[in-house]
This record gives C-alpha cells, structure tokens and sequence, in this order.
C-alpha cells in the first residue's frame, strides 16, 4: 500500500507542470425595490406631488398622476430602484413628511 501512495503522491506533484485555468467572475444584477407611497387622510395632495417632484425627480403630470393614484387605491409605487438608493429615498420622504410636519407613509419591498 505504501509504494501506491508514493506513486500518487509522485504523479500529484508531477513533472511541476500544471494547468491554470481562469474562470471569469460572475456578476449578479442587484435586486430591486419598490417605493411605495400610502396614502392618509392628513397630508396635503400638494405636499404629496411636491414631494415626488423633489425627491423622485417626477415631471407634474406623472406626480399629479401617482399622487391620485395613492389617494383613490391606498398606496403607489413611486419608483424601482437599488436597495440603497431605495432606503435612502424613504428615509428623506419620512424626513421631510415629519419636519413639515405630516403623517405620510413611504416603504420599500423587493421587485
């Protein structure tokens, strides 16, 4: 048994001979999120299409069409975006809902 282990080893290591093989990386699309805004019965349709104008970069007709949409349905999508960029855009809609003093609600969920 010991001279088959030696022979292995000894073929293993070879002749210092080997082959390298490059495998390219595989890159994975980031997942996506929803923002999502909820309508309440306190905050100012205006605040609401402000809001989309500003921090979602909407023109006045689209904002004016997702603000109706939350209002008649009880939420909207306001855009799709990476995770980061997503929580980075509820945290400055809760921010300024809150500083100007408005209950509205905005979250995110995976696309």
């Amino acid at each position: 048994m010991s001279d088959e282990f030696e022979k292995d080893q000894d073929r293993d290591r070879g002749n210092g001979v080997g082959v390298v093989s490059k495998t390219a990386p595989k890159t994975k699309r980031p997942s996506l999120y929803k923002v999502l805004l909820l309508n309440d019965d306190y905050t100012p349709q205006e605040f609401v299409v402000w809001l989309l104008q500003s921090i979602f970069k909407k023109e006045s007709e689209d904002a004016l069409r997702i603000m109706m949409h939350v209002h008649q349905t009880g939420i909207g999508m306001c855009g799709v975006y990476t995770y980061e960029i997503a929580e980075t855009k509820v945290a400055q809609v809760m921010e300024l809902s809150r500083r100007n003093q408005h209950p509205l609600q905005c979250s995110m969920e995976r696309e």
